[in-house]
């Protein structure tokens, strides 16, 4: 199973960073990092600690955060309250890869980081890649707007997603069994079919405290 994304969360209000924090832990494939409050000790964790992703917030004590983000060499997605055109604008023309408004529930996190999870497994693909896959990977970042792939599905990713049942949920393991072929390769259609959105990811602890990821049609597709 591919390692979870490792996301720095960059804050000076300890409880709300906390609590996004607890928002990352709780989705599938990622993992927070201890936060940090400061410019100053983002630019350290980042050096030390390499994560895939970073959360930052505009308004730092020591820097504001469009400035930090103009250093910043990692995926950067903003979290913050200023809402104004000229700081979104920046924020763009810096590289931040999204922005998501203060306050913003649970579920609206977890929305903008499974887009970046697809962002991430469309571009990992091996190989060059062509004008269709950038596009795919550009829409990929806008929660609930990602568009089908214009690929025909293959038998086995067919297979693979007539396994799932509406309201239901599935680990590789479940989905293999049920179509008759490895884990690896339920796994590989699996993300592939997350990429599309035709597949949404779910975490679940199991009775050992170890997560697991589970495998469902998104609620807007049910019965569709």
């Amino acid at each position: 199973m591919p390692e979870d994304f490792r996301v720095l969360i960059v804050d000076d209000d300890f409880h709300v960073a906390k609590l996004h924090a607890a928002y990352v832990d709780s989705v599938a494939g990622f993992m927070a990092l201890a936060p940090v409050g400061s410019a100053s000790l983002a630019l350290q964790a980042i050096h030390s600690l390499r994560p895939d992703l970073v959360l930052l917030d505009v308004y730092l004590p020591d820097a504001s955060g469009l400035d930090l983000l103009h250093q910043l060499d990692v995926d950067t997605i903003m979290l913050s309250a200023a809402s104004d055109g000229v700081s979104l604008r920046l924020a763009f023309r810096r590289g931040a890869l999204g922005y998501l408004f203060k306050p913003f529930t649970g579920e609206s996190l977890s929305q903008q980081l499974r887009a970046y999870a697809r962002y991430r497994r469309i571009l990992n693909q091996a190989g060059a890649l062509d004008q269709e896959t950038v596009e795919r990977a550009k829409r990929s970042l806008i929660p609930g707007d990602v568009a089908p792939s214009a690929k025909p599905r293959s038998a086995t990713e067919a297979a693979v997603l007539e396994s799932l049942q509406p309201g239901e949920q599935y680990s590789a393991a479940e989905v293999a069994a049920r179509v008759g072929v490895s884990r690896a390769t339920a796994q590989r259609y699996l993300s592939s079919l997350a990429d599309d959105g035709a597949v949404e990811i779910q975490l679940r602890y199991g009775t050992t405290g170890r997560p697991e990821h589970r495998y469902g049609i998104p609620a807007g597709r049910q019965g569709s």
